[in-house]
């Protein structure tokens, strides 16, 4: 067994609290991981605050981790000590059942999950399943690498959800979004970026990026939206969606969580629109997403934290006071 700094959640509602945790050696097929960096994503605060149900407890959170291979379990070939890996969301699954049987491993009957199901990485060293981890782009550092492991890989299942979509709305302007508009900028696209009303900063932050306009989600953009994708755990906003989308368009909620979603009349859903939700992730998102970033040069804007400010890191997430993503320096 060996020992290791975390932030550890005791019960939902309540805040982390630092302490010690014990690891055991890697099993088969696992790998033991020098945590230096994890970036702290909306889904954490979804299970801190209680919005998703029966978390591991006592829980570390965390599940866009980055570290260095410290030892390496019976079976492992991918990976040696020393080598950089990317530990993301999904932590497992079961290999059996006909969502994995069928290509849909994000579907999986019996999964685990990094940071939920299973202790993340808000800690100085973290267990993950060497097949379930990822290789990192050469071109950037840890902390810059942390978001692209959920916030990136989700916003990338997600914008592939949206088909060609020449003409995208983004709804809630954060850590996700604002790396797939750098992508969806760089396919060709024109994307439009919607933030929450009053956020005066986040809307000249999209424009940064490139997006062509950006307002609030009270707004109607300066042309109907072939596509759109919902990043904000706020149901109101499928419907508000909707009514931006053009006919034959698609609306994807690419969140864990969300509020519910009123009632609207059948006319904003008529016309052949879609709407579809986005669930985990697989293997192959990051096989296909993490070079492509780097040839697309997507810039991840982070802030970087010491580990034992995890709570503050929550709390600004919660208030929605962060521009790009929030990442803990756990080393």
């Amino acid at each position: 067994m060996m020992r290791a700094r975390a932030m550890v959640l005791q019960a939902a509602g309540q805040p982390l609290v630092e302490g010690i945790v014990e690891l055991s050696p890697p099993a088969p097929g696992q790998l033991l991981l020098r945590v230096s960096h994890c970036g702290v994503c909306r889904t954490d605060l979804h299970i801190v605050d209680g919005d998703l149900a029966h978390p591991k407890l006592p829980l570390v959170p965390g599940h866009e981790i980055v570290g260095q291979v410290a030892a390496v379990g019976a079976g492992v070939t991918r990976f040696r000590v020393g080598d950089r890996v990317g530990v993301p969301w999904l932590g497992s699954t079961c290999g059996a059942c006909g969502y994995c049987r069928g290509g849909q491993e994000n579907l999986c009957d019996a999964p685990t999950f990094t940071g939920y199901t299973r202790d993340g990485g808000y800690a100085q060293y973290a267990l993950a399943h060497a097949d379930y981890c990822f290789a990192l782009p050469d071109g950037y550092d840890d902390a810059h690498a942390a978001p692209l492991l959920c916030a990136g890989l989700i916003g990338y299942r997600a914008l592939r959800m949206a088909g060609s979509a020449p003409v995208l709305g983004i709804y809630g302007f954060g850590a996700a979004a604002h790396l797939i508009a750098q992508l969806a900028i760089w396919q060709g696209r024109t994307v439009f970026a919607f933030t929450r009303p009053g956020d005066a900063a986040g809307q000249a932050f999209a424009r940064t990026l490139g997006c062509a306009w950006a307002g609030d989600s009270t707004q109607s953009p300066p042309a109907p939206l072939d596509a759109a994708l919902i990043f904000a755990p706020v149901g109101a906003l499928v419907p508000a969606a909707l009514a931006a989308t053009r006919k034959g368009g698609t609306v994807v909620c690419a969140g864990i969580h969300m509020s519910p979603i009123p009632q609207f009349e059948y006319r904003l859903l008529w016309g052949e629109r879609a709407v579809r939700s986005v669930a985990n992730l697989t293997r192959a998102d990051g096989e296909e997403f993490l070079p492509l970033a780097a040839r697309a040069g997507i810039r991840t804007h982070v802030t970087v934290l010491p580990l034992s400010s995890a709570n503050a890191a929550l709390a600004a997430a919660r208030a929605g006071r962060v521009e790009g993503a929030l990442v803990l320096d756990c080393a």
